[in-house]
């Protein structure tokens, strides 16, 4: 059954961890029905070499993530969004650009695994800890019955996504 496909963009300060394992979980378990996107307020210019790790170990593809400004995807010519989601608590509370379209936004809140220190197993763990939780909120996201909920209501059910653990 072809349908529409639904432009995601996945929000984070760095663009290194969540947000980037966000875009991957998404493209791989939304499969032609929508398209992933991701990218930070403040990139911080590369991958997190756990985050890629992590995807890798997993089969998913990784050549195309890379560290990216927000920006690019408030310009002419950049995908239209549908829905926005932010994955960390920081760039939840920073000023967004104005997204074209007027994309259904929510919070996804996930701890961020590259702030956990210690050692390379730890950091690790945390990574699969972030991960988990990111596919079980993508997997709920991705069964929605988006033909047939009215706005507001896809709206609610994006943000309760946001709270599951």
């Amino acid at each position: 059954m072809a349908g529409p496909v639904f432009n995601v963009l996945f929000l984070c300060t760095g663009n290194s961890a969540r947000s980037i394992l966000a875009e991957s979980l998404l493209n791989n378990l939304g499969k032609e029905r929508f398209r992933a996107f991701s990218a930070g307020s403040l990139p911080a210019g590369q991958v997190n070499p756990f985050a890629l790790e992590l995807l890798e170990k997993n089969h998913f593809p990784t050549i195309a993530l890379r560290s990216k400004a927000w920006d690019e995807f408030a310009q002419a010519g950049a995908p239209r969004l549908d829905f926005v989601i932010t994955v960390c608590d920081r760039a939840a509370g920073e000023v967004c650009p104005v997204w074209p379209g007027q994309p259904m936004t929510a919070h996804w809140g996930i701890p961020d695994p590259a702030a956990v220190e210690g050692s390379d197993e730890t950091r690790r763990h945390a990574f699969v800890e972030a991960m988990n939780q990111l596919q079980r909120r993508i997997s709920m996201f991705v069964c929605l019955p988006f033909a047939t909920l009215e706005r507001i209501k896809l709206q609610q059910a994006l943000q309760l996504i946001g709270k599951t653990t």
